[in-house]
């Protein structure tokens, strides 16, 4: 199968982007044949706002490359994770007119929120789901900007009255069924939604001897529940959690954790210091769509102690895996880490657990085994409708393109 991959990179490197190169990496490792196609938003600094926010509608650069790249290339299928802003929703009409199905993976909110992640002034807020998303231009749901907000908002309403999102996309990939349930709710085609899991390629078979204290992993914001954990260890008189990531709140982190705050770490570290953890922290204000680093303390036999919501409250079963605590309040937060350093047995017998669920339902094998069902699904469908039969040629390809 040969496939093109499109994805808009960010300008902050993320899960996201992390999920990409790990999905590219496993087709290429089967033997796909496979083209990039990326943007990166690093080239908003040169452009001007007029032709950025245009850009966002539609690009004709995309157009254009993505006709010439499918000529050349001839994929069977375009697998895209991330057109905003730069590459755009006309991806998909080109594809549309060429007849190569597109599979679409939804990493976050953006076709039901502006904003993306669900979240407004710090809570979660499903104001825009299912509706005209000018709520989320009153309140500058975008960047804090009205502006920059109305063109997000402008974009989802454009695209939605001509059918982009019903029509020009094959297949959706929702990360769980918190997910699913919420594009469905908020328009998207239910008979076109899977559900696909993140994956996470496990280093090595842990070792469950010898575990201490929790770590946090990940971006040092607001929505990922850092104020959360800093008023949580104030509570507990004896704080085991050590910090690793980078962001906006780093200054407090450090000035709460001390010598427990480890900076950036690289992933190997990462992986090294989740198979000595008794416990992952991952406390989110926000819905997370899935939680990379949860998947990954699993991956290593560890326990996860969530917030009881979204993607989170989906991956980790209650007393099983880890512990669900209510999303933004320090004080349970605070008894459910002081309960999971007091019992360190139970807290291993869930990672032990967790590695299981790990192997059942999230290996790079399994994952392999469902995008290939999607994907097989999608180009049999557009066969159905009179679209492309069998592998697409360069002559099938000009002949569309005429």
């Amino acid at each position: 199968m040969k496939i093109l991959i499109a994805h808009n990179r960010y300008q902050h490197r993320g899960g996201e982007d992390v999920m990409v190169e790990a999905e590219t990496e496993l087709l290429r490792s089967h033997g796909h044949e496979l083209l990039i196609h990326e943007r990166h938003n690093d080239d908003l600094a040169s452009m001007p706002k007029m032709e950025a926010a245009l850009q966002t509608f539609w690009s004709s650069n995309t157009v254009s490359d993505i006709q010439r790249e499918c000529l050349a290339f001839a994929p069977d299928v375009i697998h895209v994770h991330n057109t905003f802003p730069l590459i755009s929703p006309s991806l998909y009409w080109i594809a549309s007119k060429l007849r190569i199905p597109v599979v679409q993976t939804l990493h976050n909110f953006r076709l039901v929120c502006p904003q993306a992640m669900l979240l407004r002034d710090g809570r979660i807020c499903e104001d825009c789901v299912g509706k005209l998303p000018w709520r989320g231009v009153v309140h500058r749901c975008y960047r804090d900007s009205a502006a920059q907000s109305a063109v997000v908002a402008g974009m989802l309403i454009a695209h939605g009255a001509i059918g982009t999102w019903d029509d020009k996309v094959t297949r959706y990939i929702a990360l769980n069924e918190f997910c699913r349930e919420r594009f469905v709710r908020g328009g998207l085609p239910p008979e076109r939604l899977r559900i696909k899991p993140n994956f996470v390629q496990a280093q090595r078979v842990p070792d469950w001897e010898r575990r201490r204290g929790g770590l946090f992993v990940g971006r040092l914001s607001f929505e990922k529940g850092l104020e959360v954990l800093i008023r949580a260890s104030e509570l507990n008189a004896n704080p085991s959690v050590q910090v690793i990531g980078d962001g906006p709140l780093k200054e407090k982190v450090l000035a709460a954790f001390g010598a427990r705050y480890l900076g950036y770490q690289s992933a190997d570290r990462v992986q090294a210091l989740l198979h000595k953890a008794l416990y992952l922290v991952a406390p989110s204000t926000c819905y997370e769509t899935f939680g990379l680093a949860a998947l990954e303390a699993f991956s290593c036999g560890t326990a996860v102690i969530a917030s009881r919501h979204g993607g989170l409250g989906e991956l980790v079963t209650d007393g099983v895996t880890g512990l669900l605590v209510k999303p933004g309040d320090a004080v349970d937060l605070a008894e459910k880490l002081a309960w999971a350093d007091a019992h360190p047995d139970d807290m291993m017998r869930m990672g032990q657990a967790a590695r299981l669920e790990y192997e059942k339902k999230y290996s790079s094998a399994r994952n392999y085994r469902l995008l290939m069902e999607i994907y097989q699904e999608a180009i049999a469908s557009l066969r159905q409708t009179g679209g492309t039969k069998g592998s697409s040629t360069q002559s099938t390809l000009q002949n569309r393109i005429g």
